[in-house]
């Protein structure tokens, strides 16, 4: 073949010379504020990242997402802050960011513009990720807009991730890819953490349809090759989100593992929402030694079950009632029973467990071979249930025993213990409209699998 996939997608053991055992935690400026950034705003957001007590939670990285950037590229092809809006030049940004104990996060793009139509990384990933490292950035969010469609994702990302191994400095690498091409499948060798679907939007109806698109995906991310990106969160906006909605998406995000980057307006946040960012025992299940995403276990109408392995033998689980929404419905039947049975998670008959509510954190007592919660419309109880005899073992999996999740014969090679791609990976190639065929590989007409033979 002209290009082997194996070699163009080599062993990465440690990306950017780092190895990211937990999920990221911060703040993003683009639900916030869109365009709409400046020095003084992002210096507001880091102090009061302090302040707010976030940072000492564990929320420490402070990301500039688009439009921090002049328009265009100088004549020595470096990119360079916007001199109206960061006057201090964007080393000094990030120097004010660490200087209050955070992180510093910036954003790009795999194409010739950013999402916004500033200058993107494509053709300049060598100079770009120098100039990031020269700024002290640790986190670069990489988007996916302005490409044309021969230009083969994966090796707009791989330029990238390699232009930043390069430098010698560690950069978590998250990948915005909105889920383009099964990234489950490829972004675990390209950078720490990769998105899994569209853009999410400020609204109940988008939090749902992200889990419906994430459940059976855990299987191939973890603490040992990265994280599943489900987007940032809709935690605290004025977005009509319910609070218990809020507390079902923090919990749920923070179950399956993924980063989680608030993306609220610090100013001016709502002292019961900032308190669900602040529940140090949910943001445990995320952080967790293990580093094993939990997934969906079991579903029935309105009625869900999440769960994943904690380190040690217990369990994270969340139990979730998203019964329809309208109003009357509320009034009817504003709470409804769910049970998890010890054996859907991986303890076994006759086994006493702790039962504790994350939220609250509290013991509800101790119980044999099953819970019994009563949750709230549109909201959930995340509980950690903790075998107290018996065997303690973590290494249960929420993809175990579960037929839906059984591995097919296009995907077994991806799940982390066999060759990387088959040749017949359905995604090598894609149809589009009018029956054109749309390739996603260097030359062709030589790929096999897309009409083409094999060199």
């Amino acid at each position: 073949m002209a290009r082997q996939v194996l070699l163009l997608l080599a062993a990465l053991a440690v990306c950017s010379g780092l190895e990211i055992r937990r999920p990221a935690l911060g703040f993003n400026t683009w639900n916030a504020f869109y365009r709409d950034i400046n020095e003084t705003l992002v210096q507001q957001q880091a102090n009061l990242m302090v302040s707010l007590g976030l940072r000492d939670v564990g929320f420490e990285y402070l990301v500039l997402d688009d439009c921090w950037a002049e328009k265009e590229r100088p004549a020595d092809g470096r990119l360079v802050g916007n001199k109206r809006t960061f006057p201090s030049g964007m080393k000094a940004m990030g120097e004010y960011i660490k200087g209050r104990g955070l992180k510093f996060g910036i954003y790009s793009d795999a194409g010739s513009l950013t999402c916004a139509k500033y200058p993107g990384s494509l053709g300049y990933e060598k100079e770009d990720a120098d100039t990031f490292a020269s700024w002290g950035v640790d986190y670069l969010k990489y988007d996916n807009c302005h490409a044309r469609r021969d230009y083969w994702i994966l090796d707009r990302y791989a330029a990238m991730r390699d232009a930043l191994n390069a430098t010698g400095r560690p950069i978590v690498y998250s990948l915005c890819q909105w889920g383009v091409m099964e990234a489950h499948l490829w972004g675990p060798k390209m950078g720490h953490s990769w998105r899994t679907t569209e853009d999410i939007r400020p609204t109940w109806d988008s939090v749902l349809k992200t889990l419906d698109y994430n459940v059976g995906l855990s299987r191939f991310a973890g603490s040992d090759v990265g994280w599943l990106d489900l987007d940032m969160l809709y935690v605290g906006n004025d977005t009509g989100l319910r609070l218990g909605e809020q507390r079902a998406h923090f919990a749920l995000w923070s179950l399956y593992k993924s980063p989680l980057m608030i993306g609220h307006d610090l100013r001016d946040f709502p002292k019961q929402s900032l308190s669900i960012l602040l529940s140090k025992e949910v943001i445990a299940v995320n952080q967790d030694d293990l580093g094993v995403p939990g997934d969906l276990i079991w579903r029935q109408g309105h009625k869900r079950i999440y769960a994943g392995p904690l380190a040690g033998g217990a369990r994270a689980v969340v139990l979730a009632n998203f019964q329809f929404a309208h109003p009357t419905a509320f009034q009817q039947c504003p709470r409804t029973n769910i049970t998890v049975f010890w054996g859907q998670i991986g303890l076994q008959p006759g086994q006493r467990a702790r039962v504790r509510d994350l939220y609250e954190e509290r013991d509800l007592g101790e119980f044999v071979d099953s819970f019994t919660g009563s949750v709230e419309a549109h909201n959930v109880l995340a509980l950690r249930v903790t075998p107290l005899n018996g065997p303690l073992d973590d290494g249960w999996r929420p993809w175990h025993g579960q037929p839906a999740y059984a591995a097919q014969a296009a995907n077994v090679a991806v799940q982390r213990y066999e060759d990387w791609v088959p040749k017949s990976a359905p995604w090598r190639c894609m149809k589009a409209g009018g029956g054109d065929t749309v390739f996603q590989q260097p030359d062709p007409a030589k790929q096999p699998g897309c009409g083409g033979k094999d060199r």
